[in-house]
């Protein structure tokens, strides 16, 4: 079950916020989303208070659980704000999963003393990138690192070109994704300009804040630059592979040393070439990709990409076998596996009878 965090009480007369949750396609029916009800809103204070009403959400959780024959309990936390569940009872094990550095600052503050806590509290840790492990992973023994993955059979599929991309010429710089604070704008505006011979094109929506989208209006006016839009989880798996050269033209500081670009098997998944800022994560993929900084680096390893260096059938398969070992049957295998084996040996030796003992057999 994925359960919504509580509304304040005092959003109770805003119906948005209390509409039923839509379960995503895809997902098995034993798969459950549910919102938490009414009448059991959160409460910043007291804290007594606070606590009961999570003490009520959360027993409601386990008891439709086990009303679906539910036995065992995993209390998966998805933030440390969520601190206050480890200190109920209820459940077997406890996970948290550490999926960015929630902070959102370029220069990251300090550990935050609740999320320390969480971290010593919990019986299991999984964190996305090596930035957060070499960052988080010293404190509970029982830390493993699961990267972002892929869906490689829908990024590697060969499909028809899109519609609004058979137009744009060739030879195609292309990135997908949210256009967001975390790029170098001035570095691709001025890619832009000193190679009119190359197409840029964007695939994803803007969520540039409105002051800071002086960049990307100078790139709307270049003739070179396209601006596609936001698509469809499956559509936007079309693009890279009708890219010459797919980017991540990340700023490096100290958050994004801490992301895990979930493009990067995605893009590897094609088997194009890929181009990217020499953030933490993808320093160890720098057999596979062109990593660059400066207009000059960049310019260089666009170049060297479209000139074939990386562009031959057997770079091709290199790339997309291992995005085929980040595919997130692979991960969610590992995932499972870590979970039942922290759980002892008897839902260990469940697991591997039910699916296999290795991730071999993934996807």
């Amino acid at each position: 079950m994925w359960r919504e965090p509580a509304s304040h009480w005092r959003e109770l007369g805003a119906v948005d916020k209390w509409w039923p949750v839509t379960k995503p396609d895809g997902l098995p029916d034993n798969f459950e989303v549910h919102l938490p009800e009414r009448w059991l809103p959160d409460a910043y204070r007291p804290a007594w208070v606070r606590q009961r009403l999570l003490a009520a959400r959360l027993d409601r959780s386990w008891k439709r659980l086990r009303r679906k024959g539910c036995r065992t309990r995993v209390l998966h936390l998805w933030h440390y704000q969520a601190q206050p569940a480890l200190e109920l009872d209820g459940y077997d094990l406890s996970v948290y999963h550490i999926d960015d550095e929630y902070s959102f600052e370029f220069d990251p503050p300090p550990m935050p003393p609740q999320e320390r806590r969480v971290l010593e509290r919990v019986d299991q840790v999984f964190v996305i990138s090596p930035g957060l492990l070499e960052r988080k992973g010293g404190i509970n023994p029982n830390t493993t690192q699961v990267p972002e993955g892929v869906d490689y059979e829908l990024y590697s599929t060969p499909v028809p070109e899109p519609g609004d991309l058979a137009s744009i010429p060739r030879p195609r710089i292309g990135y997908t994704g949210a256009l967001k604070l975390q790029l170098d704008w001035p570095l691709q505006l001025e890619l832009a300009r000193r190679h009119p011979e190359w197409s840029f094109v964007f695939v994803g929506p803007r969520t540039l804040p409105s002051g800071q989208q002086t960049v990307l209006e100078e790139m709307t006016r270049l003739p070179n630059v396209y601006f596609l839009g936001l698509k469809s989880v499956t559509n936007l798996a079309g693009y890279p592979q009708h890219f010459d050269v797919c980017t991540m033209p990340y700023l490096v500081n100290g958050y994004t040393n801490n992301i895990y670009p979930l493009k990067l098997h995605e893009y590897l998944a094609s088997g194009r070439p890929v181009v990217g800022s020499p953030v933490r994560s993808l320093l160890d993929f720098g057999h596979l990709i062109g990593l660059a900084t400066t207009v000059d680096e960049w310019s260089a390893a666009l170049t060297a990409a479209l000139n074939g260096d990386g562009s031959s059938g057997g770079a091709a398969v290199a790339r997309q076998a291992v995005a085929r070992q980040h595919d997130w049957g692979v991960l969610v295998h590992r995932i499972a596996a870590t979970i039942c084996e922290r759980l002892g040996d008897a839902h260990a030796a469940s697991f591997r009878e039910r699916v296999g003992g290795s991730s071999d057999a993934y996807p």
